[in-house]
């Protein structure tokens, strides 16, 4: 399954009908105020008059679709990937799920769903899904967001830097803790929704009918159930299926630095955010720490594979690292200090994607990572949760380390015995962890050795002239990618774009299938028949492109997608060890299935890039976000693609667009 940003889709909630659309096209972060009551640096971020949860447990139950609807919506992102032959196969095989095993299936689903009104259908799933892949996280599931640096050029210094993003995430998780941090809301009407007013009349709404009084303004309150697990967390390796483990007594940060491993304190025993001086001091400390770079780094073991790793793990467990290891899973979070500077987007992209597999530790719910110049980012494990709550954490951050930072360029770290405060972890190794280490890194460094990443920035038009011409800039951006692919490799193929459902108790996301009927046409037409349409010819087709993604975006945001539901019938099925229906083995479901072109976007104030690999070794992994005048994509590829021509030809389709909108023939 893909490994996605799925932050994407929180972005701009609009009417349709009766639909509410969480469009995947930009994070308008405008429409989602956070921190609207600013509140003096000290142990929370604000002060929330409506209490963090009081939404969670009146929002709407994620729908499962009707089965003709899903397999009328497969049918149709089938159309394009194949041809009429396979397609007529195809067909059949799902007109008879449909009428048969499909129909048992569904409805079993759904009596199990009725059962289960405290969550989704799609969560267990999922969560197990994501648990029992047995492939390394890095690169095949942890994307990374990097930070934009700080306005002010001075507050980038490596220590300020971390200082102050370590006393912003400490403050973030204890206004959480506290249930004063603003509920994630979606305003449609922020004149009427985020007020004073509103927020004080909702709060004493019981929480079981307070979605309700919020949807009659048209603020529609986001799902936050992941929000517990970004702190104190950490994916546990587990032989045939992973555990999520949260011990939220942890008081300690781990820091490493040239792989070594370093805790100490950020929380007081009273629960309060220790002196950001004595922070400073800590970190200070193991910045000029002279302790050279352990020969076997035991981060790296978190980059094996998952059923390696958990036997590896036994065997630290057994070596007498019992604590130690706890220690590092309780920890609030993973701050990488790294030592290099960064040269420019692609080396922060490889850095902070992956790195060198020594000064990471994977597994952690999160990490923050600190280049030399301050560049930062965070690389976030995906089986806990979506982008949601990790974008909420660093739009968050960044705006306290800017707006409000609690250390300074010059500041004086405080006279504290940072030696005693800071303690080294220090691990026992036998013979076989010794190997394990090796073999590790040799594995991480054939897998990152294939990877390349490239950047494009079209600056001849962005979302605002898309808006004039009433064109969806999320459904333009998608068609250049098919415009490209098929410039570049003549074919139409399996495409994902991530959309999420926390519109819904427990939802996580959706599937948008950009590859459609009249992407393929329109692509067709602009690739290889320029000539023979006239530009109102293309504008028409440009027009039918976004109106249809627009549509597949609403559904997928809604719940309507196909993906998800298809997903839990066939889960459903190997629970019970039922076979698989022909539909599951059909070659066109595995080809739908293997996505080559793997795409999510965001565009936020805090992020600078985000980016992620390949879902599978034929693939691209496309991050791309469309700002107000220009349009940057991030996208990774393995040796079997070439992803610098791909980049040229979605360059080329995005100039022929935008010469079309502006009413000329494509040369």
């Amino acid at each position: 399954m893909a490994s996605l940003l799925s932050a994407q889709c929180v972005a701009s909630l609009r009417k349709s009908g009766n639909l509410i659309s969480l469009s995947s096209a930009a994070l308008s972060i405008d429409k989602r105020r956070y921190s609207s009551h600013g509140g003096s640096p000290g142990e929370y971020l604000h002060r929330s008059v409506v209490p963090s949860m009081h939404y969670q447990k009146s929002l709407p139950r994620l729908p499962v679709p009707k089965l003709e609807d899903t397999i009328r919506r497969y049918l149709a992102a089938q159309r394009p990937l194949l041809d009429d032959d396979q397609f007529r196969t195809t067909e059949k095989l799902a007109q008879d799920f449909l009428n048969g095993v499909g129909k048992q299936l569904h409805e079993e689903l759904v009596a199990q769903d009725k059962n289960n009104k405290h969550t989704s259908y799609i969560s267990g799933p999922w969560f197990d899904m994501y648990l029992s892949a047995r492939d390394s996280v890095v690169l095949n599931f942890n994307p990374f967001m990097s930070f934009n640096p700080d306005p002010k050029t001075e507050y980038n210094d490596q220590l300020v830097r971390a200082t102050n993003i370590v006393c912003s995430a400490v403050r973030f998780m204890k206004t959480l803790r506290a249930g004063l941090l603003e509920p994630e809301v979606f305003h449609l009407n922020p004149a009427k929704s985020d007020t004073d007013g509103f927020k004080k009349f909702i709060r004493w709404v019981p929480s079981s009918l307070s979605w309700y009084g919020a949807y009659m303004v048209n603020a529609y309150p986001l799902d936050m159930s992941q929000y517990f697990r970004l702190f104190n967390s950490t994916r546990i390796p587990k032989q045939g299926r992973d555990e999520l483990f949260t011990d939220e007594k942890g008081r300690h940060l781990l820091v490493m630095k040239k792989g070594n491993m370093y805790v100490f304190d950020v929380i007081d025993k009273d629960g309060n955010l220790v002196q950001p001086a004595e922070i400073q001091s800590h970190l200070k400390h193991i910045l000029s720490d002279a302790t050279p770079a352990p020969a076997l780094p035991l981060g790296v073991l978190t980059s094996e594979n998952r059923d390696v790793w958990a036997g590896l793990r036994e065997r630290l467990v057994a070596a007498g690292n019992t604590e130690d290891l706890r220690i590092v899973d309780s920890a609030l979070f993973c701050l990488c200090l790294d030592d290099e500077n960064m040269k420019d987007h692609i080396h922060i992209s490889h850095n902070m994607l992956h790195g060198d597999g020594c000064n990471r530790w994977y597994d952690k719910s999160f990490s923050i990572i600190l280049a030399k110049d301050g560049q930062a980012a965070i690389n976030f494990e995906h089986s806990w949760g979506d982008g949601v709550a990790v974008l909420r954490f660093q739009n968050e951050v960044f705006k306290d380390t800017t707006e409000q930072p609690l250390v300074h360029p010059g500041s004086a770290a405080a006279a504290v015995d940072s030696a005693s405060a800071v303690r080294r972890l220090q691990f026992n190794l036998d013979g076989e962890l010794e190997n394990g280490i090796k073999k590790a890194k040799e594995n991480f460094d054939s897998a990152v050795s294939k990877l390349t990443i490239d950047a494009m920035e079209f600056k001849k038009g962005g979302k605002e002239q898309l808006k004039k011409s009433k064109l969806s800039p999320d459904a333009i951006a998608q068609l250049a990618f098919q415009m490209g692919y098929l410039r570049q490799y003549g074919q139409t193929v399996a495409t994902y774009e991530s959309c999420s459902t926390a519109a819904f108790k427990h939802g996580r996301t959706e599937t948008i299938r950009p590859a459609t009927i009249h992407t393929q046409k329109c692509s067709q037409a602009f690739v290889h028949q320029p000539g023979q349409h006239s530009v109102d010819e293309l504008k028409a087709m440009l027009a039918e492109c976004s109106k249809y993604h627009g549509q597949l975006t609403r559904e997928a945001a809604m719940g309507q997608g196909f993906d998800r539901h298809l997903f839990a019938m066939r889960y459903l099925a190997n629970s019970k060890g039922q076979a698989l229906h022909s539909l599951y083995t059909d070659p066109a479901y595995a080809a739908i299935n293997h996505n080559i072109l793997s795409t999510s976007t965001l565009t936020s104030p805090a992020v600078s890039l985000g980016g992620f690999a390949p879902v599978v070794p034929d693939g691209f992994g496309v991050g791309y976000g469309v700002h107000d005048d220009w349009i940057g994509c991030n996208v990774s590829s393995y040796p079997a693609r070439n992803v610098h021509e791909f980049l040229q030809c979605v360059h080329k389709s995005l100039e022929d667009i935008f010469t079309v909108l502006e009413g000329k023939p494509i040369s």
